[in-house]
């Protein structure tokens, strides 16, 4: 049996015997009128994600990537990764379902710079490994987080990976995500005693582009500015380059993209998720005077360069 249209309106119900001498070829055709929609939303993300990747081409970052490594910084992180083990911080993640967030967790896990290691999460994860059992998690209501203030107390270090895409949760529920949850967030962290906050955002982040997702990612950039941190460190990469759980054709495209330019091109405008990880966690253990920096592509690229040991 033919399985029902889930697009067929009430008017239609009460037509199958007069008139309808051919409900099989209707059928037919109102599924493929649905696989070429699908088809086409396809080819439109595409698109669009090409597009972002070729206007991140053309943007540039405003200034100089503050944390751009020397060969002696990097000889001295064994060192620096020990004397930060030894003052027993504690550390909350946001976004640790995503790419970057899940990555983040394993590269914290596995140096385990941290006494105490706290997921703020929509709902709770699950993780088989034995290295996650200590894992603390905090179930909050993003669109209630006042109520959940306590999940943001008593954490030295915090890391905002959270983010979605317009084409994904559309203009609203990109800004709300994006920017609502993000500056929340913060605030509530400031108040909870976080010395150190660390944003992912993106290149050419700015909110007077304009382009609408650069533009909301500068403005949350800088309201959380506003907040005065001890220490805010902003990291701006490119196109992210991760094989996602999820699948994401116009994401796979981009890669394709930069795989097929020129790698000193690629380096400058797209970066391993896992080289940001290990960028925001060697930034963290290195001692700083600055309350705030800016990280750019290419300054993610210097620092993460170095593996954990």
């Amino acid at each position: 049996m033919a399985a029902s249209d889930p697009h067929r309106n009430m008017g239609n119900e009460g037509c199958k015997g007069q008139g309808d001498k051919d409900p099989q070829g209707r059928r037919d055709a109102r599924m493929h009128r649905s696989m070429s929609l699908s088809t086409g939303a396809a080819v439109a993300a595409a698109v669009a994600a090409l597009v972002t990747a070729l206007l991140l081409l053309w943007c540039e970052d405003a200034g100089p990537g503050a944390g751009s490594s020397s060969m002696a910084e990097t000889e001295a992180l064994p060192k620096l990764r020990e004397d930060f083990r030894m003052q027993n911080k504690s550390v909350f993640i946001l976004g640790a379902s995503g790419e970057t967030g899940r990555a983040l967790l394993k590269e914290i896990l596995e140096q385990s710079l941290f006494s105490k290691v706290t997921v703020i999460g929509r709902r709770k994860l699950t993780f088989d490994e034995e290295a996650y059992k200590n894992v603390n998690q905090e179930v909050v209501d993003f669109e209630k987080l006042d109520d959940y203030a306590s999940a943001f107390q008593g954490h030295d270090v915090g890391f905002c990976c959270l983010g979605t895409t317009k084409a994904k949760a559309g203009a609203e529920g990109f800004v709300r995500v994006d920017r609502d949850y993000v500056l929340k967030s913060a605030e509530l962290a400031k108040a909870g005693g976080c010395k150190h906050f660390n944003l992912l955002s993106s290149k050419g982040a700015d909110k007077s582009s304009s382009f609408f997702y650069l533009q909301v990612k500068g403005e949350v950039e800088d309201r959380v500015g506003e907040l005065k941190f001890d220490r805010y460190s902003i990291f701006r990469p490119g196109i992210l380059l991760c094989d996602r759980q999820e699948s994401r054709p116009a994401e796979w495209l981009v890669r394709k993209f930069f795989g097929s330019i020129p790698a000193s091109w690629a380096r400058g405008h797209s970066v391993p998720v896992v080289k940001v990880c290990r960028a925001m966690l060697n930034n963290a253990v290195r001692p700083s005077s600055k309350e705030k920096e800016v990280l750019d592509n290419m300054a993610i690229h210097s620092l993460g360069k170095a593996d954990a040991s």
